[in-house]
């Protein structure tokens, strides 16, 4: 057998899963590095995502090509049908191009249509793409990854954007997808409480459980802490019935000694540093491994060296009070945990020969495989396992088997015989381990402690003002789902609660039985029953004027049968209804799976947010995954969309970065839509009064640095700086995010309006132009030709689109008056230059010193001011009616903070690659970043109305009339409080 050799220490290396004393194969090498395990056969790709907007601005494009081929189709008829041999000074005698031969119209209408197209080509923003791309790609990389109010100095982690493709995406979230391990809480496991022989152990009082008895209105006496107390990393247990060798003097220390034993040897943990208590560091898979090692240390079991083959453990007080001895136990076989197993076993041989299997895992797998007998101390188990979970606790059962020389044997050989096989070998594996782990003898069970993060209550009230429902999708135990939930402020005694469980009578009693035929069908038809009953409720509860939020749970069990295709539609009818919903032990694939049920199922866009490799199927399924840089690896990471330290920096991803990006994005679009759409249809007015004929009325040079230098720049600024309102404002008032989940700002109706507006300036910019020039001169008394005219138009179009912009802007700073005056400017510079180098002798005569003829008239400075003020003057009338009359929320706030101060909590930026502490980056950073200016514009109005606005944010409808609104407008007070 060839042998692998890997260049590692033996507390380098762990081997899990073979026989370690018959044969020599190195399978599945697992790397600890800190607290990372990289597991390198399992790496994926993570799959390309695209935002909602962009799939919707495909569909605009194409509109856009459909209006390019109906003006091209009707500048073709109109070409075909104005083609005539009657207009004798047009020459269409003797040999005429194929183009302009009225003996053949139907080629004429062809040719022309293709000349319209090259002609009109301008309708479509390609440039809209590149411009797009540069703004996401600067949001990305000197916005989001930068903002210190995402910075998290105790781990040095900055927010990360793993792409810019879907920034926008963040300000159009409805439904959260969360995991809770890691995820809502700190992931920092402390062993806290266990149950060991039917006897509960540990004094201590958890947050959930004092949150509960405070909004019991109970008062929580915690005592004083003995001073014998042993704390450490992991370890937040006392109890002196255990501590200190104690656990001799109990009704059973046998299985006390059972206990400690399957703490300090069933785990797959590397010990490194000095071999000595108080120095030595354990690098484990999970914190929750690391802590039951470290609980097992503290109580008089000590494991402190591993080798290939043996595991160290230093007992104390075994054999009698203060002895201490050294044992070494042979580890035969390793039995892995998985998602699917929930389960980790290990063989060992004691020095006397013993051979023992000690298991751990969850408490449903647990169970089913315990031996008949000692029912009182299931039960009892049973019952501080609930009660463990209701005080929010991670619980695991322990349990053992004790085996002999034979079974082992024959069990072995075929354990080897799986591991070795180079097919379906997990499978064959967890068919082998089903062998062993059965008749097992029930020791008790641990709680550990995962406290919240810091700020997740206070962010997930923030996120539910904004509209956004937050799911959780966890492992744990449906009472500890429960009370975590209740903790973060996801459930609250006010809502309407539905409960899903398998936890029934009659779920028990067929699961007894042991028929899985019927546990089937009896699990399906309660799942059945109660989607049915909790539905018809639900729409009970919507119909009653007190607007009780609803919140599901439902657990893993339930939770297959339900998304059966039978049963899905009513689970997601059921799951829309609620605030909140909760799934408790949910495998990865069920977690991807309800993803994608809300995802496809109700159209609604999803984020996923996970810290662990049980998370990535999760992210990867919904339309934005967030990874949680914890201390479960950087799988999620790698596999996110965006990355961040902790849960409450949502907050600011979603409500400042999501919503400001979709603003810009919405306006970038739509401003680009317009004023191509207004270039282009002066040309179109154009074509009819040329006979068809695919005349240019704008020189070729003008048509070409019309997208690239004279209209460029200040959309891209405005893509980047604009603001609606500060980021305090923004968490200040969660509801203006609700416009994005509405997309309220990308709708057909909008870009209509924009639409609207193309047409009316492109029949000023023409016909204005045109008609005012007809009774024009210059000074040498000559009437201007078509290329002063069109020079003219084109200069109106410049200074009228760039000045539209400016109107279109919710805050301007001198970024914003350097881009538009400098694109006007730089029309102006080029328009010089180029007319000035002309001679008569270039294609283009007539463009010569164009400019300067048209600046030497009245008619060009009277043009240039009136001409703009007419195109503008239907925007500013429509904009005042739409905010005096039907005012945007971000447009109260606006009126509301007017007078405010100015605002210095802006974003600032954070430089990683620095050389100090984090809290010096943190210090210096803000002090070197430099300040910007930044004046709310638009119309004073002092807009009444608001009642709706705050209303709204107290869950209550109350529509506007418009006259109402001039009624309160006419009432508001004349006083203003003088600015000191």
């Amino acid at each position: 057998m060839e042998k692998q050799t890997l260049p590692l220490s033996p507390n380098q290396l762990l081997l899990r899963g073979c026989s370690l004393r018959n044969t020599e194969y190195i399978v599945g090498a697992v790397i600890f590095t800190g607290h990372e395990t990289k597991v390198m056969m399992n790496s994926m790709n993570v799959p390309s995502k695209r935002s909602t907007l962009e799939r919707k601005l495909d569909k605009l494009i194409l509109a856009l090509f459909g209006c390019l081929f109906s003006m091209c189709l009707i500048g073709a008829i109109g070409s075909g049908v104005f083609i005539n041999r009657k207009y004798y000074y047009l020459g269409f005698f003797g040999d005429v191009e194929p183009q302009f031969n009225p003996d053949n119209r139907f080629v004429v209408a062809i040719l022309t249509m293709f000349t319209l197209i090259t002609l009109y080509s301008t309708i479509i923003p390609i440039s809209l793409y590149v411009s797009i791309e540069m703004i996401k790609f600067i949001q990305s990389t000197q916005f989001i990854n930068k903002d210190l109010n995402m910075y998290h100095a105790e781990s040095n982690t900055p927010a990360l954007a793993r792409t810019s493709n879907l920034n926008e995406e963040l300000g159009q979230v409805e439904y959260i997808f969360s995991d809770k391990t890691g995820t809502l809480t700190r992931n920092l496991m402390e062993f806290f409480k266990c149950s060991i022989g039917g006897e509960i152990y540990g004094t201590g009082i958890t947050e959930i459980e004092r949150g509960r008895a405070e909004r019991s209105g109970l008062k929580v006496d915690e005592g004083k802490s003995p001073t014998t107390a042993v704390h450490e990393k992991g370890f937040n247990f006392d109890d002196p019935r255990l501590m200190h060798g104690a656990w001799k003097n109990e009704r059973d220390p046998e299985i006390c000694k059972e206990f400690f034993r399957c703490l300090a040897l069933c785990h797959t943990v590397l010990p490194e540093g000095d071999e000595s208590p108080e120095k030595i560091m354990y690098q484990a898979a999970s914190p929750d491994e690391a802590a039951l090692v470290t609980a097992a240390k503290n109580l008089g079991f000590f494991f402190y060296r591993r080798t290939p083959t043996t595991v160290m453990i230093r007992e104390s007080h075994v054999e009698k009070m203060g002895k201490i001895q050294e044992v070494a136990y042979e580890i035969l076989n390793v039995l892995e945990f998985n998602s699917t197993r929930k389960r980790q076993s290990v063989v060992c041989r004691y020095p006397n020969g013993r051979l023992v299997l000690y298991c751990k895992g969850a408490d449903t797998v647990i169970y089913e495989r315990l031996g008949d007998g000692n029912h009182d101390m299931k039960r009892l188990t049973r019952e501080h396992l609930e009660q463990f979970g209701s005080a929010g606790l991670r619980t695991l059962c322990l349990a053992y088997r004790e085996l002999n020389t034979e079974l082992y044997e024959k069990w072995n050989e075929k354990f080897i015989q799986a591991k070795s096989s180079l097919r379906d070998r997990e499978k064959k594996l967890d068919e082998v381990a089903e062998l062993i782990e059965k008749d097992l003898v029930l020791i008790g069970c641990t709680a550990i402690e995962d406290k919240l993060q810091e700020g997740v209550p206070a962010c997930i009230e923030t996120l539910s003002r904004a509209g956004i429902k937050i799911w959780v999708l966890t492992g744990d135990k449906i009472e500890t789902a429960i009370n975590i939930a209740y903790a973060c402020n996801l459930i609250n005694n006010d809502m309407k609660q539905f409960i899903i469980s398998s936890e029934t009578n009659a779920i028990r009693e067929a699961e007894d039985r042991g028929d899985t035929v019927e546990i089937a069908r009896v699990i399906r038809h309660s799942v059945k029953q109660d989607l049915n009953r909790c539905l018809e409720e639900a729409q009970q509860y919507l119909r009653t004027i007190s607007g009780t939020k609803l919140a599901l749970i439902i657990d893993g069990k339930c939770l297959m049968y339900a998304l059966d295709p039978n049963l899905r539609a009513n689970l997601l009818n059921l799951s829309l209804n609620c605030s909140s919903v909760v799934c408790c032990r949910v495998s990865p694939l069920q977690k991807a799976q309800v993803t994608s049920l809300v995802k496809k199922g109700a159209r609604k866009i999803t984020l996923s947010i996970g810290d662990g490799a049980n998370d990535v199927s999760m992210i990867q399924a919904a339309h934005v995954g967030v990874g949680i840089s914890g201390l479960e690896g950087m799988q999620a990471v790698m596999a996110s969309d965006f990355a961040i330290a902790q849960f409450r920096f949502l907050t600011d991803l979603l409500l400042v970065h999501g919503r400001w990006s979709y603003l810009r994005l919405c306006k970038v679009i739509t401003y680009f839509f317009y004023k191509n759409l207004t270039f282009t249809l002066t040309q179109f007015w154009f074509t009819f009064q040329t006979g068809f004929s695919g005349q240019r009325f704008y020189d070729d040079w003008f048509q070409s640095l019309y997208n690239v230098i004279f209209t460029a720049l200040p959309v891209i600024i405005v893509g980047l700086f604009d603001k609606d309102v500060s980021a305090s404002l923004s968490k200040k008032y969660p509801e203006l995010y609700r416009e994005g989940i509405r997309n309220m700002f990308f709708k057909w109706r909008v870009v209509a309006v924009w639409a609207f507006f193309s047409v009316y300036q492109s029949l000023i910019f023409y016909y204005f132009t045109t008609a005012a020039s007809q009774a024009g001169h210059n000074s040498s008394g000559k009437i201007f030709g078509l290329w002063d005219v069109s020079t003219m138009a084109f200069t109106c179009v410049v200074v009228t689109v760039n000045l539209r912009l400016l109107m279109a802007c919710n805050s301007v700073t001198r970024w914003h008056h350097l881009s538009i005056w400098g694109s006007i400017l730089a029309w102006f510079v080029f328009i010089f230059i180029y007319s000035g180098i002309m001679t008569p002798y270039d294609r283009q005569e007539n463009l010569f010193f164009v400019i300067y003829v048209l600046m030497s008239t009245f008619y060009f400075y009277l043009a240039l001011l009136l001409i703009p003020v007419a195109a503008l003057l239907g925007d500013f009338l429509y904009q005042g009616f739409q905010r005096w009359f039907y005012p945007y929320d971000y447009e109260i706030v606006q009126e509301i903070h007017k007078n405010d101060p100015e605002d210095s909590s802006r974003i600032e930026l954070l430089e990683v690659a620095n050389h100090l502490t984090p809290d010096e980056a943190r210090s210096y950073a803000i002090s070197q970043l430099p300040r910007e200016k930044s004046k709310h514009t638009g119309f004073a109005f002092d807009s009444p109305g608001y009642e709706s606005f705050f209303a709204s944010q107290q869950g209550v409808f109350a529509p506007q009339k418009a006259w109402d609104v001039a009624r309160r407008a006419s009432m508001r007070s004349q006083q203003r409080k003088p600015r000191t």
